[in-house]
């Protein structure tokens, strides 16, 4: 079967989708790399930086949480592009007003409403480039959008560690400033404009979505999939300063290396699990691999001796490989519902895995006190990669799923 050439424009569509990709990681990132900084600026006692960090992080993965399920909806009910816009403009306001916070509330509001508008991004991006490119080309799609979006978490590490924090948050909102002007040539999903001309088809319907044991089944197996990528990235990375004074290593391992080092790693991962996957012809045995292999050198940092500094940030870096199958994992998820319900579910599961960072670190927080951070991290480490691995193994390989579908 001869294969479809790729329009220009829809290499368009791949080229912003990636850079939008590229802000919305450097956005969620950057909290983690100016955690410590900011709270200091703000005067919080040395004591109480990872209570406070939990509940700032925690409020921007709540927004995450609940603009995951609003923007997906509208996704699938008005277009992919309107979520695209909408996002955005929220997202880089809040990011610049936070710039302005004086108080520990002010900067948990004003995270809450970035975590609601970055929800909306990767999921609308993602639908619309799984739509409007052909089924053998869609993975590389996928795959340069991650490619290129991680490398925020190497932006968002520099400039943390380079400007005042207040600056950083002035420049993550102007990047998604900067980034509506290219939105407006990037074209709607022809799927969606003809099922949006289909009156009796529900779209973007929560009904819908749980009405089914089936659909229930497929979405929860997605969401439990992905969740060891954010015990790396909301865990491991995000409070690598305690896990570092927890395994004998004081004050010398920071977040903004470990959000370098995890990324250095992650590019090449999700570059690496996404080419694997188009070679395998298979999107089940790459989570497979990726998952067991997370769950190794999560492992050896949290429980194996860690000798230096440097074997430390070379462990991170391994972490960020291995974890980084976020390509093919937001692939799948889109890959498997139908037109009318993809924009809900490729936009909410990737935002339902980052705010399992909530139940995690509070799990960690109520853990702690008997097992120590480490023994802590090691429990919560066991049970999500349990969980994931039992979820890939129930879904089907989407690899040569036909998407022209819908949900009924």
């Amino acid at each position: 079967m001869a294969k479809q050439k790729i329009s220009r424009a829809a290499k368009f569509a791949v080229a912003v989708a990636a850079l939008g990709y590229f802000v919305d990681v450097f956005d969620i990132l950057l909290f983690s790399v100016v955690r410590t900084t900011s709270l200091n600026s703000l005067g919080v006692p040395v004591t109480e930086l990872l209570n406070v960090g939990i509940y700032l992080i925690n409020a921007q993965m709540l927004g995450m949480l609940v603009g995951g399920v609003l923007w997906g909806v509208w996704g699938d009910k008005r277009g992919r592009l309107s979520v695209l816009f909408g996002s955005i403009l929220l997202y880089s306001v809040a990011n610049i007003l936070n710039g302005f916070a004086q108080t520990v509330d002010q900067y948990a509001v004003l995270r809450f409403f970035a975590g609601l508008g970055l929800a909306g991004e990767l999921g609308a991006g993602v639908t619309l480039i799984v739509e409007i490119l052909p089924k053998q080309s869609r993975g590389l799609g996928t795959t340069i959008i991650a490619t290129v979006g991680v490398a925020g978490g190497l932006a968002a590490s520099l400039v943390g560690r380079y400007w005042d924090w207040r600056t950083a948050y002035f420049i993550a909102g102007g990047m998604g400033i900067a980034l509506l002007f290219l939105r407006v040539s990037v074209q709607e999903s022809g799927l969606f404009n003809q099922v949006q001309k289909k009156a009796s088809v529900a779209r973007g319907s929560l009904l819908l979505l749980f009405s089914s044991a089936d659909r229930v089944k497929r979405f929860v197996a997605c969401l439990l999939a992905g969740v060891p990528i954010y015990f790396v990235l909301g865990v491991l990375v995000a409070f690598a300063p305690e896990i570092g004074a927890a395994r004998g290593m004081g004050g010398s391992l920071t977040a903004a290396d470990a959000v370098f080092y995890s990324y250095l790693g992650y590019i090449s991962g999700d570059l690496a699990s996404g080419l694997l996957s188009q070679y395998l012809r298979s999107r089940t045995r790459v989570l497979y691999l990726f998952i067991l292999l997370t769950a190794i050198f999560s492992a050896a940092l949290l429980a194996a001796p860690v000798p230096s500094l440097g074997y430390a940030h070379g462990l991170y870096v391994l972490l960020g490989f291995f974890s980084g199958y976020w390509a093919v994992f937001i692939t799948v998820a889109a890959e498997r519902f139908g037109t009318n319900l993809r924009a809900t579910v490729a936009t909410s599961v990737p935002n339902l895995v980052r705010g399992m960072v909530i139940p995690m670190t509070l799990s960690l927080k109520a853990l702690r006190p008997h097992t120590g951070l480490a023994g802590a991290c090691l429990t919560v480490l066991g049970v999500t990669t349990v969980l994931a691995l039992v979820s890939v193994w129930s879904l089907k390989d989407s690899f040569s799923q036909d998407l022209e579908f819908l949900e009924k």
